[in-house]
């Protein structure tokens, strides 16, 4: 079989160079020594702009998650416009053969895993990654950080808009499919049914819980492994099935998303979650029945 020219470029873009690229997970000591690659772009993820100004690792980047995922009249943190998203994506100086490093700083895992979901839905599923521990495990190896703005070079990206983010009517369609799973990532009481102001409280009719904190230890390291896989095994029976997380505004259940991936299942996330399916009453949800005494 001939392959089209520009099929070759696709597969040339997305094929891997360093060692790490097909690891979701790279550490601080990695960062460092790919650090001057110019491939290697790092980029700090913050909802204050005021801590990248104050310290960031040399070279890093500045990413506000709500240019990638942006609120609307419709709820919290959506899929970008294609044409937006390009914009930001190449003024960080990010091309479609570039490899991401996100970090977090202190404990804001979560809007960066959904930056890293959000990166993988423009294309970048298999070059995207996430410095484990984020900004505070760089600083306990011993490296230094830095006040300094980077010079960069305007990137050449071409998005796309693939199927890991989903809305309403796919999980409505697959609700009952026995190839896929759906997963609440919010903590046990509310999945149970604890009133939080929504229209209508507990969970989508049949899901199963995975709390997102339980993903990462109390440093903000992803759990090993051998920790992660009873979470999930205890709710999902087979690795070929589909897994859609959600969680109230679809930011924490992209932890439990970035966890199934490190674990090898296929996962997906409703943008929507709860802000929108307790606020639509043909769509099913239920409460835990209590256990009797």
């Amino acid at each position: 079989m001939k392959l089209s020219i520009a099929t070759l470029f696709y597969l040339f873009i997305a094929t891997p160079i360093f060692s790490q690229e097909n690891s979701i997970l790279v550490t601080a000591q990695w960062v460092k020594d790919h650090q001057s690659d110019p491939k290697v772009v790092l980029v700090q993820v913050n909802f204050l702009k005021l801590d990248y100004d104050t310290e960031h690792i040399e070279g890093a980047r500045y990413l506000w998650p709500g240019s990638l995922a942006p609120d609307s009249p419709l709820g919290a943190m959506n899929f970008p416009d294609l044409k937006n998203a390009q914009q930001v994506i190449e003024d960080l100086g990010i091309s479609n053969d570039s490899h991401i490093i996100l970090y977090f700083v202190r404990n804001e895992v979560s809007p960066t895993t959904r930056m890293f979901l959000t990166f993988e839905n423009l294309g970048m599923k298999g070059r995207v990654s996430l410095l484990d521990g984020g900004l505070e495990a760089w600083k306990k190896a011993g490296f230094t950080t830095t006040k300094d703005l980077p010079q960069v070079k305007k990137g050449k990206f071409k998005p796309a808009s693939l199927e890991f983010i989903v809305d309403k009517d796919y999980v409505l369609k697959n609700l009952n499919a026995s190839s896929t799973v759906i997963v609440d990532a919010r903590m046990k009481k509310y999945y149970d049914g604890e009133p939080v102001g929504n229209p209508r409280d507990g969970h989508i009719a049949g899901a199963k819980n995975i709390f997102y904190q339980d993903m990462v230890d109390q440093n903000n390291f992803f759990k090993p492994t051998d920790q992660l896989q009873p979470y999930f095994t205890s709710v999902i029976d087979s690795k070929e099935k589909e897994v859609v997380a959600y969680c109230f505004i679809g930011q924490t259940a992209s932890v439990v998303y970035l966890a199934g991936r490190i674990l090898g299942y296929n996962m997906k996330l409703y943008d929507g979650s709860m802000q929108e399916w307790s606020r639509i009453k043909e769509l099913p949800m239920e409460v835990t029945e209590k256990k009797q005494p």
